[in-house]
């Protein structure tokens, strides 16, 4: 089977969206993920005329992709979260210098193949960003294994053809990954969450929330908020738990600047481009993204991504 460059890129274009995503689940970063899967695409381009068929073209570039994924794990840490670095801090410790590590990514839901919500709940489920965490911590062929049986569909035969091992392997695998998984992801996912609370609902608590944060008005932020709410800033280690110390720090120095905030989509997920301003508010400039996570009507997490590699691709 031969192929011109053109004639390639058709081929595969009706799977590059889903092949990213898939690639962003097992590296937990959608830079790499887009290494990744330039990287299987060459080697499938440059391994066409040895397709037999034998497969769909589907599972073969999955195979080829998930081999790439499992490649660059050998050189990469995993991808961490600013609990990993200690406990919390008081809302008037010093924050510290940004740390130079592998931090999880977000990623814009433009960038994922999720299609409309009744469609694709499972999609969604499986890029939330505590899922994407929690596979963090699976060894990498475990990561592979549970992303392809448990969210791919893939069976036991094809996932042992696609990582050279066998039925039995992969069976041990996926309930060793279950495990580690189920304890580190919430009982109810985001898209459950959201579901309930209706589009009329999610309307109203992200006018409500952009309105009492643009406002600076402490005091309605904190009605948003669960008790036990986590305030995290990547790539800071910093972070606060509880609603009394978040409360404290947003209002003593998130608010000390003005803030317009855009609503967007991350990871499945309600978030944020937060504009913060000068002292005066004449000028605004991006700040960070802002991804909540909600139980039932109140904000559980807000995890404010500060890299401007990562703002980059929620603005370019």
């Amino acid at each position: 089977m031969t192929a011109s460059d053109r004639e390639f890129d058709e081929l595969v274009a009706p799977y590059r969206a889903e092949l990213q995503a898939h690639c962003y689940r097992m590296l937990g970063s959608m830079h790499d993920a887009e290494d990744a899967l330039q990287d299987a695409l060459i080697g499938a381009w440059r391994g066409l005329d040895g397709f037999e068929g034998r497969s769909s073209l589907r599972s073969w570039l999955y195979r080829i992709s998930t081999n790439s994924c499992l490649r660059l794990l050998k050189d990469r840490p995993k991808r961490l979260l600013s609990a990993d670095f200690g406990p919390p801090r008081g809302p008037d410790d010093d924050l510290g210098a940004p740390v130079d590590a592998a931090w999880l990514e977000p990623c814009p839901d433009e960038f994922l193949p999720l299609g409309p919500p009744e469609s694709s709940y499972e999609l969604r489920e499986s890029v939330e960003l505590a899922f994407v965490a929690a596979l963090q911590h699976l060894p990498a062929n475990q990561r592979a294994v549970l992303i392809m049986r448990e969210v791919l569909g893939f069976s036991a035969a094809e996932v042992a053809e696609s990582l050279d091992t066998s039925v039995a392997s992969v069976t041990s695998a996926l309930q060793r990954a279950r495990k580690t998984v189920e304890d580190r992801v919430p009982a109810r996912s985001q898209q459950a969450t959201l579901t309930a609370l209706g589009s009329e609902g999610e309307r109203e608590l992200v006018q409500k929330f952009v309105t009492a944060w643009e406002n600076a008005d402490i005091a309605e932020i904190l009605t948003m908020l669960t008790d036990d709410v986590r305030f995290t800033m990547p790539p800071l280690a910093a972070w606060f738990d509880g609603i009394d110390d978040v409360g404290a720090f947003i209002g003593r120095h998130v608010f000390a600047t003005p803030w317009r905030l855009t609503p967007t989509r991350s990871n499945g997920q309600v978030a944020f481009v937060c504009h913060q301003g000068t002292s005066d508010g004449a000028h605004f400039a991006v700040g960070a993204v802002n991804v909540l996570t909600f139980e039932g009507n109140k904000i559980k997490a807000i995890q404010a991504f500060l890299d401007p590699a990562v703002l980059a691709r929620f603005t370019s």
